[in-house]
């Protein structure tokens, strides 16, 4: 890792504290620990860490509101950090309401308990790329096949030296696919993947994306080269 990110935990319970730390840790990131809400705003106006992960049913000050604060830091504080920090929520808390509500008001992902730490650390990882704070696909080199190229610093798609326009979503979709050659993934992985956390409709979003796809980057998208249906499974990108 280029850089040793620096991770906020914030959470009354002292095993999940320590559960996440640990991974964290493995991971090698640095990682400070918060109990209460109070405490932790009271070290976000001193220090800025990289990302938040954040329990919402805290004493004194929930996480609603320790979301609500990092969001208008401005306003509430002031705090140390911007107010686009990572925030990912770690809560007991399962109702679609309350995870709309935790979207709305800014947070990047959402973690219900019982949990797995390593997809816990899977998903850091991902906001962490997302923001920036680690190398994402941003840093590596262009994609070059016979008449498809993918330069993922320019974020250009060109097929038969022709530029393609591709939503955000399309491209991080094809990228991801591209990186992974000749691997099978499910509908579900995808969604998971690039849309980075359990996201409000149906798998058919995948369905629709790749289809897409398929009419900007394919000769004949009825008989695709590049992105291939596994019938049963999913999806492959097959380098032509």
């Amino acid at each position: 890792m280029a850089k040793q990110a620096h991770i906020l935990v914030v959470d009354d319970e002292a095993t999940v504290r320590e559960v996440v730390r640990k991974y964290l840790e493995h991971e090698g990131y640095r990682v400070t620990e918060a109990a209460t809400g109070t405490e932790a705003l009271a070290y976000l106006r001193e220090q800025r860490p990289d990302l938040i992960v954040l329990d919402l049913m805290l004493p004194g000050m929930d996480g609603f509101a320790i979301t609500r604060s990092v969001r208008n830091a401005n306003e509430y504080a002031p705090l140390k950090v911007d107010n686009d920090i990572p925030i990912i929520i770690l809560t007991a808390r399962t109702s679609e309401l309350d995870r709309i509500a935790g979207f709305e008001l800014g947070a990047d992902d959402y973690v219900v308990k019982p949990f797995s730490p390593r997809e816990l650390v899977a998903r850091v990882k991902a906001v962490l790329r997302r923001s920036g704070t680690i190398p994402s696909e941003a840093d590596e080199k262009p994609l070059l096949l016979s008449d498809l190229s993918i330069d993922p610093r320019s974020r250009e798609v060109k097929v038969r030296d022709m530029i393609v326009v591709l939503t955000v979503k399309e491209f991080e979709l094809l990228w991801w696919m591209a990186r992974h050659p000749h691997q099978v993934f499910s509908r579900s992985q995808l969604l998971n993947q690039i849309w980075g956390y359990e996201f409000y409709g149906d798998e058919s979003t995948v369905t629709v994306h790749i289809r897409r796809l398929r009419e900007k980057i394919e000769s004949n998208p009825s008989e695709p080269t590049y992105i291939q249906t596994v019938w049963g499974v999913g999806y492959k990108f097959e380098s032509g």
